[in-house]
């Protein structure tokens, strides 16, 4: 068995456990000994899980191997806590819930520290690459790219011939037209519709989706 730790004590960390546990009654390879937050103090019960066994500076002098999980549901946050993390004896793994269904696995490339969860799929010629989440029920299409950083809420999805960049958030049931592309820092409400190219850093709400100005 290999020391796993969740970085996020909140709904998402908890889910996230609940899926480490699926995957252990399948074939046991994880010990989940707790939680690591910037929020909660050390020590706080999280759930039958664990407790939180500190923060960022915690998990940057923990000597022993680790892996971690980072569960964090904004691209921006992600992005910057994974930065933060320097300790080398922390390694990242990808966690995939088994009914992910991938079309054709020898074209499908992914990188280290994603997250996807029940009832994802994936056709042919599809790249994920880092840190990314994948929250149920996404469906990913043909030629798809994908960067680092992106959250996927539940029910989005990625049409063929796709790029995405990275940081990007995607709400749920949002739809994302064949042959977009897309840069940086975009946020998609639910249940939005994109159809053109959008400008990076900006929020898009609607079906066609249109740029959001506060």
């Amino acid at each position: 068995m290999k020391d796993i730790a969740i970085y996020g004590a909140g709904g998402l960390g908890r889910e996230v456990a609940c899926l480490i546990k699926k995957l252990n009654s399948i074939n046991p390879t994880w010990n989940i000994i707790g939680f690591f937050d910037d929020e909660k103090p050390a020590g706080s019960e999280v759930s039958h899980f664990g407790k939180v066994l500190g923060n960022i500076d915690t998990l940057n002098g923990w000597e022993a191997e680790l892996a971690v999980v980072l569960c964090i549901g904004s691209p921006k946050t992600l992005m910057t806590v994974r930065n933060k993390i320097i300790n080398n004896s922390v390694w990242f793994p990808n966690l995939i819930d088994p009914n992910f269904s991938v079309a054709d696995m020898e074209t499908f490339c992914i990188g280290e520290g994603n997250i996807i969860k029940a009832d994802c799929t994936a056709t042919t010629e599809v790249s994920i690459g880092s840190f990314n989440l994948l929250n149920t029920f996404i469906h990913i299409g043909h030629d798809a790219c994908i960067g680092d950083f992106n959250v996927f809420m539940p029910g989005v999805r990625v049409s063929g011939e796709v790029k995405i960049g990275n940081c990007n958030l995607f709400g749920a049931g949002s739809f994302i037209k064949q042959q977009i592309r897309i840069g940086d820092g975009v946020t998609l409400s639910p249940l939005s519709a994109l159809l053109t190219k959008p400008k990076d850093g900006n929020i898009y709400i609607g079906n066609p989706a249109k740029i959001f100005r506060i």
